[in-house]
């Protein structure tokens, strides 16, 4: 229960408004269906229906068949209506014919925004539209696909109109977070891009740029929002936050400079963190929690994914921005190729070593367009994409079965949780002060996972042996 507001769909508004459209925004986080669409089209009846896929979520990259199957759904549902749709995704862009076969009547290839604008200006002005000399398009004639020219990213993002904040329903997202969470948080970006080599991340849309907005610019975004939607923290939902030299000194001068201080988390790498003194300069201007992609503790297979990162780093920024107030989070990847049951336990033990305060956990994902996708795309098994988020299946031949990493996943939740309820057991025993209902629900929890963590333990260990067995058999 963290949702977030669609942030690309609403710099997509925004933009479209400013260039003196009227739009209305559908907005599907909290929809039961697909067929809740249908209501908004007969409410406001729109000549063009825009299905845009929300560009600054990691599950975005991912094309899940079950949000790919709900496109198809609401593009049916707009067709019937009689609206000319666009899609906007990293799967439409993809899988060109998939939509056009599914009615889809242009999908946008690269960013969006003047993309989107250009083309939306044609098909409602009254004279004839030469939609070929719109930039970043893909169409069909004649039952084949046409790709126009590529658009060019935008550099200068200030000259961007803040998201339509106003266009969508606050309410839903605050009851859910206040009530899971005690607190009310909303998203924001402050680059576009990313110009690391990681070989598994897709950049379908920027490439290996990277562009920023002015601290000056931010930090109105801030006090605007924190006017018209009072958030009590901010997810800073950039690749990276705060890459460009410099940045984020200025960003903490900004911020200082017109009391605009809000707690926020961002994503950053231990490399960067541990210069210009970016760590205590997050923490002056706000940061709670700072998550990196620590993915691996073997070395080699940093080296492989192309981090240029090292495992000494990943040491050293975590006790850096632990020692500074500053909570840590890591991504951990499973199933990289050349992984052995070494590593993941050198893994494991680099999670009870630094002890971060939140992880994620995923196995490693073969996107189209990277690096890693054409290394292992012969070994693709009839499945391309996941269902869901939580499907975590191997869809390419690893070190061990699907039921190995999946196991895997859930016991290193297991020993994340007992070693921090240990830890926060010892700091009871120091200072009973602290004893509060959170501390002691946190370690009943515990004492559930200790309980179950042998068994799972043991499965763990069976598969390992079992498909080690198969593979020398």
């Amino acid at each position: 229960m963290m949702p977030y507001p669609p942030l690309g769909t609403l710099y997509a508004a925004g933009y479209l408004r400013a260039q003196g459209f009227d739009v209305a925004l559908h907005d599907v986080m909290f929809s039961k269906s697909e067929e809740e669409l249908q209501h908004a089209i007969d409410h406001h009846r729109p000549k063009l229906v825009v299905i845009y896929d929300d560009q600054f979520n990691y599950l975005t990259k991912m094309c899940l068949t079950r949000m790919r199957e709900a496109a198809f759904a609401m593009t049916g549902m707009a067709k019937k209506s009689g609206c000319v749709v666009i899609i906007f995704s990293s799967d439409a862009t993809d899988h060109l014919d998939k939509y056009f076969s599914h009615g889809a009547d242009f999908v946008i290839c690269g960013e969006a925004e003047e993309t989107l604008a250009e083309l939306v200006q044609g098909l409602l002005a009254p004279e004839e539209f030469a939609v070929e000399t719109v930039a970043g398009l893909a169409y069909c004639v004649d039952g084949e696909v046409v790709r126009t020219a590529p658009r060019r990213v935008i550099e200068h993002l200030d000259a961007l109109p803040f998201p339509a904040w106003d266009a969508v329903d606050l309410s839903p997202y605050r009851d859910a977070w206040k009530q899971k969470h005690g607190r009310f948080s909303l998203n924001m970006v402050t680059t576009r891009g990313c110009p690391f080599h990681c070989n598994w991340c897709a950049k379908p849309i920027y490439g290996q740029v990277y562009h920023t907005r002015t601290p000056e610019n931010v930090v109105e975004e801030m006090l605007r929002l924190r006017e018209v939607a009072h958030p009590d923290h901010i997810w800073f939902a950039d690749d990276i936050f705060g890459l460009k030299p410099g940045w984020i000194a200025h960003f903490d001068e900004v911020v200082r400079m017109h009391d605009a201080k809000i707690p926020f988390k961002c994503l950053s790498r231990v490399d960067l963190l541990l210069k210009e003194d970016n760590i205590r300069h997050l923490q002056s201007a706000g940061c709670q929690t700072v998550w990196v992609g620590a993915e691996s503790a073997a070395q080699h297979v940093l080296d492989a994914m192309e981090k240029g990162t090292t495992v000494e780093q990943i040491y050293e920024a975590t006790k850096l921005l632990q020692s500074n107030g500053i909570n840590v989070g890591f991504f951990l990847q499973y199933g990289y190729p050349g992984e052995t049951r070494t590593d993941i336990e050198s893994t494991l033990q680099m999670v009870k070593d630094c002890m971060p305060d939140e992880i994620g956990i995923s196995v490693s994902y073969p996107l189209p367009g990277t690096r890693f996708y054409e290394r292992v795309k012969q070994d693709l098994e009839g499945k391309h994409n996941w269902v869901d988020s939580g499907d975590l299946d191997m869809m390419f031949q690893g070190t061990y079965s699907p039921d190995f990493y999946r196991a895997l996943h859930r016991m290193t939740h297991k020993k994340f949780r007992v070693w921090r309820a240990k830890n926060t057991l010892i700091d009871l025993i120091l200072h009973p002060r602290h004893v509060n209902r959170l501390s002691i629900r946190g370690m009943a929890a515990a004492a559930y996972h200790a309980l179950t963590l042998p068994k799972l333990e043991s499965l763990v260990n069976s598969l390992a042996t079992e498909h080690t067995s198969m593979n020398h058999g």
